[in-house]
């Protein structure tokens, strides 16, 4: 019998297993300043873009806070995820085969964390470490509303989040935020080179995923194998396409081969290249071909439609905006 697929995001690079981090330096510190001068707030709600670290620097500030009486036994404890006073509230695997991450984090699973905290700690304090709360749906968001509104006493709760607007107004307001801002590319870079890649990355694809990445080490990651990101330079190495080079775009996400994560990271490119373009020329007719491609991904995904198409429908209307121009 073929063995159940692990989690997806046990790999060797887990924010949690980070040697060292990389850029939020200032966010870090003043994190650590409120809590070295015995005034910390009881939950921390760490905000930006997907994928540029917020989880590491999460990880990092639930160590600094368990970590006061030994700190190399902690990280050790954190990285095989055996410490007694951290909590990881996160998406679960389903029952189902073959099992695949939920998409939301149960009310369940948020109990789960009202318990733990509900439980002395070993050491002085405990942490729940929210990864991402962006996943909690009703139920579980408000059941975590109530340990934000009144926390036990020495626990605190660490939430990543990408998208802060679809948080709950009341939780929002009870936590201190914490700005994290995306990284440079030399910094995104540094990320790269000390990830433990089997082979590793050449210099130049490296530098290319860290140009494309928008400041996201994460994004730069799945575009290092990503076959979106050879599809994206080969449609920017083309000045003006024609009908030839549009098909042979599309047919790049053609076949079983190409997923859906390539699909996505290729038009996200796309819309990204087409907003700065229309924000910089002034191009009314370019702007226009984002909302239309941005709708169109919508349906594409939503309905599951033929993504080579939607690809070759995406470019052309880019290049017919160029060319009205």
């Amino acid at each position: 019998m073929a063995e159940e697929p692990e989690d997806p995001r046990e790999v060797a690079w887990h924010p949690r297993l980070a040697a060292e981090l990389v850029g939020h330096t200032e966010t870090a510190n003043r994190f650590y300043k409120a809590f070295d001068e015995g005034r910390p707030h009881h939950a921390w709600l760490l905000t930006g873009p997907k994928g540029i670290g917020k989880a590491t620097l999460a990880y990092r500030l639930a160590g600094h806070v368990l970590g006061q009486k030994n700190q190399a036994q902690t990280t050790r404890w954190i990285g095989a995820r055996s410490h007694p006073d951290l909590f990881v509230l996160e998406r679960k695997l389903g029952d189902t085969k073959p099992r695949k991450l939920k998409t939301e984090i149960s009310v369940d699973d948020a109990r789960g964390l009202s318990e733990f905290f509900s439980h002395t700690s070993s050491g002085g304090w405990r942490v729940g470490l929210v990864d991402a709360a962006d996943d909690l749906n009703t139920e579980s968001a408000n059941a975590l509303l109530k340990l934000v509104e009144e926390p036990p006493p020495h626990c605190m709760l660490i939430l990543v989040c990408n998208l802060p607007g679809r948080l709950l107004r009341t939780m929002k307001s009870r936590c201190t935020r914490l700005p994290v801002s995306t990284l440079t590319e030399s910094e995104i870079l540094h990320v790269l080179n000390g990830l433990p890649l089997d082979p590793k990355p050449n210099a130049e694809d490296a530098l290319s995923a860290a140009t494309l990445s928008g400041g996201s080490p994460g994004r730069a990651l799945s575009l290092l194998t990503s076959e979106a990101a050879k599809a994206f330079q080969a449609f920017l190495k083309t000045q003006r396409h024609n009908a030839s080079s549009v098909i042979a775009l599309g047919n790049r996400f053609a076949g079983r081969s190409a997923t859906v994560d390539d699909f996505n990271i290729f038009i996200d490119l796309l819309l990204g290249w087409t907003a700065e373009k229309a924000s910089a020329q002034g191009n009314a007719a370019l702007a226009q071909a984002h909302a239309k491609i941005a709708e169109n991904l919508r349906i594409t995904n939503g309905f599951n439609l033929d993504r080579r198409q939607a690809v070759i429908a995406a470019v052309s209307l880019v290049q017919e905006a160029l060319k009205a121009a």
